[in-house]
This record gives C-alpha cells, sequence and structure tokens, in this order.
C-alpha cells in the first residue's frame, strides 16, 4: 500500500483528499502546516507528497524546495495541491521542486490519475494497478 503525504491547512479538503485516497487504498499520512510536513517526509519517508502552496508557517514552495535539497526526501515525488490557479503558479511550482500540479478545486478523477501517474513514475518496477472500472479482457483473441 502506497503511503500519501498530505501536507493541508484546511480541515474540508484534508477530509475530502482523505477519503478519497483512502477508499482507493492509500494509506494517507497529515501535515497541518509547512514545518510539519517537513518532519512527516523525514519519518515517514512517503511514496507521494501532496502539498497545498498556502500554509500558515512556511510555503508549501519552500517545504517542497527543502524537501528536494535533502538526500533522504530529494527522490519523492511532490505535486502541487493548490487554489494558486493564476497564470504562472503551475510553472512557480515546478520551478520550486514540484513535480507535478493541479489546482483546487481539483476532480476525484483528475487527483487519481495524477496520484497514479506519479506512483507509477517512482515505483516503475511495481505492475501498475487495473482501475476498477475497467471491463475485464477476454481470455482469448478473435480471429
Amino acid at each position: 500500500m502506497a503511503k500519501i503525504l498530505y501536507v493541508e491547512d484546511n480541515p474540508q479538503n484534508m477530509r475530502l483528499v482523505r477519503k478519497i485516497l483512502v477508499a482507493s487504498g492509500y494509506a494517507v499520512i497529515e501535515a497541518v502546516n509547512g514545518l510539519s510536513g517537513l518532519a512527516a517526509a523525514q519519518q515517514e519517508k512517503p511514496d507521494l507528497i501532496l502539498m497545498d502552496v498556502n500554509l500558515p508557517d512556511i510555503s508549501g514552495l519552500e517545504a517542497a524546495q527543502r524537501l528536494k535539497t535533502a538526500p533522504e526526501t530529494a527522490p519523492i515525488p511532490i505535486i502541487a495541491l493548490t487554489a494558486n490557479a493564476m497564470h504562472g503558479d503551475r510553472e512557480t511550482a515546478l520551478a520550486s521542486g514540484c513535480d507535478g500540479y493541479l489546482a483546487k478545486p481539483v476532480m476525484k478523477t483528475e487527483l487519481l490519475n495524477a496520484v497514479a501517474l506519479f506512483l507509477k513514475k517512482s515505483h516503475a518496477d511495481q505492475p501498475a494497478a487495473v482501475p476498477a472500472n475497467t471491463p475485464p479482457q477476454p481470455s482469448h483473441a478473435l480471429e
């Protein structure tokens, strides 16, 4: 089971994303600000980090920069999950060390697709899970 660290100061956003991720079979580690997110990432070594940008202590972008400069956390993919959706915000997040970017409000399928993509990239040696709504494949080919 993949571990995902979600750094988010808004309880409603935390609850919603946690519900989506847990229902999809992921373990969720929660942090409510940037500094606790840094500590959780160093201690837990999650498979993926979802990072809000607007946090009460240090910004999510600063947290991402710190994580990417620390050898033990640098390989962990970080997706900025933020309400900052103006022109240039994606580029700023990527330049700060985030590997991906999702604007809030995010659709459930968009979130799960991004999570699956980044987990697959970071665990290329593990087989990808087949989505639950994928129709069964025939056991023999039609000729």
